[in-house]
């Protein structure tokens, strides 16, 4: 039995697509056979993350963390996330050369501009690529959602990447999800939202557009209050979870995702598969999920599933031509089983050979 070691500085109750990632792998993983340890901030005294309360950062040390691997003795050790759990079990790898992997899930450089306005131009994005080369360049395998990011990141000296990409739940995710109660009372079309609720996603773009329906918007955040004072003709939900998520998207005539510096966006592929056509900006992210001309990220899918343009408003008007069927039909190819498949082909045991290959659990067919 494979026995696996994730460390993560994003874990549960934290809501968002980091976390629906990490922890939907290590459900699928188990159902492989593979026994997962999980080290998230949760088994640690943490403080808030300024500006994110609801983000804990762990405090601990590095020989902790290593009592707690040593104790579970896993045959391969991959690190999540960049932040303080992330550099010990780093720390720890290397003082006693275990191999390990990582993944890359945030444009730190962007979201850090997003935050506190620091310009492009500056030289803090360098500054923390050189951060971000020194976490990652130690690592077997760096794990990233698109060939686009891969591509972005070699730019930056970070070459050794895998491809990990992205998975639906297509069981919970479909176009004949009841809609949510709420559309009843609301004037079509209606353009939805979900993600959390803050700055670096850029919500702000999406409720300032010009737009002839009414807008709803999913998730909670830093920025919810001050983003329900100032647009309160906008409807806002919360953060929601299971059928009610499922029944916000299936009841929407479109996704906006105004997000520029995600590097994935799991929210669109969710739309999809509920049949709800994704407007955005041309921005990775986006590019790989909608596509340049609206017909997939590889440019495969049946018909038009959403726009994409500079001018959100425009984008969020051309994506009502998709149809729901071809939406689906996108949506439904991004399966979980072949991510699982990925992140297991990437992962290295602790002397850096690659693990055994673990099928997925046979289907079990229903006459």
């Amino acid at each position: 039995m494979l026995k696996l070691t994730l460390v993560t500085d994003a874990w549960e109750p934290q809501v968002n697509g980091v976390v629906r990632t990490l922890s939907t792998t290590a459900r699928l993983l188990a159902q492989r056979g593979v026994r997962v340890q999980i080290i998230s901030p949760d088994q640690f005294w943490s403080v808030p993350m300024p500006s994110y309360p609801e983000i804990r950062l762990a405090m601990t040390t590095k020989r902790r963390i290593g009592k707690h691997i040593r104790a579970f003795a896993p045959d391969a050790l991959h690190i999540a996330t960049e932040g303080p759990l992330g550099w010990l079990a780093r720390g720890w790898a290397l003082k006693h050369g275990m191999a390990f992997t990582t993944s890359f899930h945030t444009r730190f450089p962007d979201y850090v501009s997003a935050r506190i306005g620091i310009r492009s131009e500056s030289s803090w994005p360098e500054r923390i690529w050189r951060v971000l080369r020194r976490f990652h360049g130690s690592a077997s395998a760096v794990m990233v959602a698109t060939p686009r990011l891969a591509d972005e990141l070699s730019s930056h000296g970070i070459a050794h990447t895998r491809l990990w990409s992205r998975g639906v739940d297509v069981d919970q995710f479909r176009p004949d999800a009841p809609p949510h109660p709420v559309y009843a009372g609301l004037k079509g079309p209606v353009a939805l939202h979900v993600g959390r609720v803050a700055v670096e996603k850029n919500i702000e773009a999406f409720l300032a557009a010009p737009w002839h329906g009414d807008k709803l918007v999913v998730g909670d955040g830093p920025a919810l209050d001050a983003l329900q004072r100032k647009y309160p003709a906008a409807h806002f939900l919360g953060a929601l979870h299971g059928p009610a998520l499922a029944s916000a998207y299936a009841g929407a005539d479109g996704l906006a995702f105004p997000s520029r510096t995600d590097t994935f966006g799991l929210v669109m592929i969710e739309a999809l598969a509920s049949g709800t056509p994704v407007a955005g900006y041309p921005v990775p992210g986006s590019l790989d999920v909608v596509g340049q001309g609206g017909y997939g990220g590889d440019g495969r899918a049946a018909g038009r599933i959403g726009a994409l343009a500079h001018d959100l408003s425009h984008a969020m008007r051309a994506a009502l031509g998709a149809r729901r069927a071809d939406c689906v039909a996108q949506g439904r190819r991004y399966g979980w089983d072949a991510c699982v498949d990925q992140f297991l082909a990437a992962l290295v045991t602790g002397n850096g050979q690659p693990v055994p290959y673990l099928p997925a659990p046979a289907l079990q067919l229903v006459a």
